[in-house]
């Protein structure tokens, strides 16, 4: 019985990063054995085990073979005869098929530590174009590790575009897909999982909405940067220095979809795109199976980021409208989360990355002045219920046009 930590933990060692889960793989020993050390077992599909004490995985070294289409048509072997080399062959990129034995020593077949300094992510053998769920996770690496350089390699990029050209990546089920894209957004650039998946070919299959925003222009002169997909990249990138709320940035890469819709004809002009984008956001959210906070907030930027950014043009009607659209007065977290969406879609655009955005601080102080109205004071006038909100309605109008008048 030997027992090597790999995986990830052996690769952010060797990236000098903090490492947050450890694995295991186990050789020469049978299920039986494992269970009768004291080890839990949890896997169904192959023997995965949890130590009687520290509670981390381990797996018994296995090798998988394709059977059918999709990323669980493999058939697992897992046998006291298989080695650690036969169970790092099978994963997917070489810097995560590194193990290191209890004396330090590093199993490093594949050339893993040599790619880490080369800073290239790399797949392991031929076998990675039969689970398409590499597609995804390759983006996500893409992601996670685009601050240190790390590119993924030509060779590797041909067999994603392989596992593309032979219909795999439909077999993807939409829950996985929305936890991989969960996982990316929360990496430091996002913006580099859906690049790396769309050079892949595999943002027109898996994201088609997205993948359509390529080569849609927009007026040059709020849009330097024309190309409509582009701008929803650089609006994704600045949400991501403004934000680590994923919900956030979801809405971000959501905002702009309606665009996509817009006539030929019409182009560079975007004429209602924002409601356009609201049937489309529901579409792709209930695809993915998306969580309804993340859907609400999608649908609320699609739908009003424009408000926003004429903020200082809009009369106290259309603001306070506006507010009880965002439902502000009881959501405030969710009021803050949307102006930060409209921040980085302002942001997200050439030659203005660092530029100011006030009309966010419009939005608050409307609010603010809103909040302000004594709604006790006009129940106790002893008016009925329509009345009521009539009165708290007009009231917060004038206070909103007070605050405007003052600015």
């Amino acid at each position: 019985m030997e027992i090597y930590m790999v995986g990830g933990a052996v690769r952010d060692t060797l990236l000098g990063l903090p490492v947050k889960d450890r694995d295991w793989v186990v050789t020469g020993v049978t299920p039986d054995e494992m269970l009768a050390l004291g080890y839990r077992q949890v896997g169904r599909d192959f023997p995965v085990f949890l130590h009687p004490e520290t509670h981390e995985e381990y797996a018994l070294a296995r090798t998988e073979r394709k059977t059918a289409a999709g990323y669980t048509g493999f058939v697992v072997h897992a046998e006291p005869d298989v080695s650690l080399e036969e169970d790092l062959l099978r994963r997917d990129l070489t810097i995560n098929a590194i193990a290191q034995a209890s004396d330090g020593r590093l199993i490093d077949p594949f050339g893993g530590a040599d790619d880490i300094q080369r800073c290239v992510l790399r797949h392991v053998s031929d076998a990675f174009s039969e689970d398409p769920l590499r597609l995804l996770r390759v983006a996500r690496f893409a992601a996670r590790f685009a601050a240190l350089g790390f590119k993924v390699a030509d060779d590797t990029l041909l067999l994603m575009r392989k596992i593309v050209v032979d219909d795999e990546a439909q077999s993807l089920v939409p829950e996985r897909v929305w936890i991989e894209t969960l996982r990316a957004l929360g990496e430091q650039q996002p913006a580099c999982y859906f690049d790396v998946l769309r050079q892949c070919g595999a943002l027109e299959v898996i994201f088609p909405e997205l993948d359509r925003l390529f080569g849609v222009p927009q007026t040059e002169k709020h849009h330097p940067e024309i190309d409509t997909g582009v701008h929803v990249m650089m609006a994704l990138e600045r949400a991501a220095e403004l934000s680590a709320d994923t919900r956030v940035r979801f809405a971000v890469l959501m905002h702009d979809l309606g665009k996509a819709e817009t006539p030929e004809a019409e182009w560079p002009r975007h004429i209602a795109h924002e409601q356009r984008g609201v049937a489309l956001v529901k579409g792709l959210c209930q695809r993915l199976r998306v969580p309804k906070e993340y859907r609400e907030l999608a649908i609320l930027a699609s739908r009003f980021h424009t408000h926003c950014h004429r903020a200082a043009e809009l009369k106290a009607s259309t603001l306070l409208k506006t507010l009880e659209k965002l439902d502000a007065f009881r959501r405030p977290e969710r009021f803050e989360h949307f102006l930060l969406v409209c921040e980085a879609d302002a942001r997200g655009r050439l030659g203005y990355e660092s530029s100011a955005y006030p009309q966010a601080e419009i939005f608050r102080l409307a609010l603010q002045a809103a909040r302000k109205v004594d709604i006790k004071s006009i129940v106790a006038e002893g008016l009925n219920g329509s009345a009521v909100a009539e009165r708290i309605h007009k009231q917060r109008i004038a206070a909103i046009s007070s605050f405007q008048s003052t600015d």
